[in-house]
């Protein structure tokens, strides 16, 4: 896996590059980084700094984006499906409409995030923080819920999502059943 630094990313990007696959970004930071539309299938982004970035239509199918700092990023029809992204910080990011198919999101942190029309589909969500989170519309067949916080977020239909034996109310509060 070849290892790409801030500037020979940011450089190559503007050059017009886009296809990055299975690049080594682990540790970088993108902070404000534009990179709309960039294919990073398979990379590894783990504790990548992308606060405030734009990935807007990026493929990161598959990537290894655990332990990153991803507050405020914009994430807008992004494909995320199979996705490692445990204990990734993802506090008000926008993650309007974008593919999270099968995504492992397990303890992270996604406080404030805009999931509207968004696919959970699958997704292991076990333990993470969705409060005030913007879920309407959001697809969560078969998505993993237990131990979520759903404090005061806005919300969707939960018949189809797993809950490991939990009730989940949009207050927040969960009684195992």
């Amino acid at each position: 896996m070849q290892k790409l630094n801030a500037k020979e990313l940011k450089d190559q990007y503007a050059e017009g590059k886009r296809d990055f696959s299975g690049i080594d970004l682990s540790e970088v930071n993108l902070f404000e980084a534009d990179f709309r539309g960039i294919n990073l299938n398979g990379s590894n982004l783990t504790s990548t700094y992308l606060p405030y970035a734009n990935l807007s239509q990026a493929n990161l199918h598959a990537a290894e984006i655990n332990a990153a700092e991803l507050s405020d990023v914009k994430l807008y029809q992004a494909d995320l499906s199979e996705a490692n992204l445990r204990g990734a910080n993802l506090c008000r990011a926008n993650l309007r409409y974008a593919n999270l198919q099968g995504a492992d999101l397990s303890g992270a942190n996604l406080q404030g995030a805009n999931l509207y029309n968004a696919d959970l589909g699958s997704a292991n969500l076990i333990d993470a923080d969705l409060s005030r989170a913007n879920l309407e519309g959001a697809r969560l067949t078969q998505a993993r819920l237990a131990g979520c916080n759903f404090y005061r977020a806005r919300m969707v239909d939960f018949s189809d999502a797993y809950l490991d034996s939990t009730t989940v109310r949009p207050d927040g509060y969960r009684e195992d059943s």
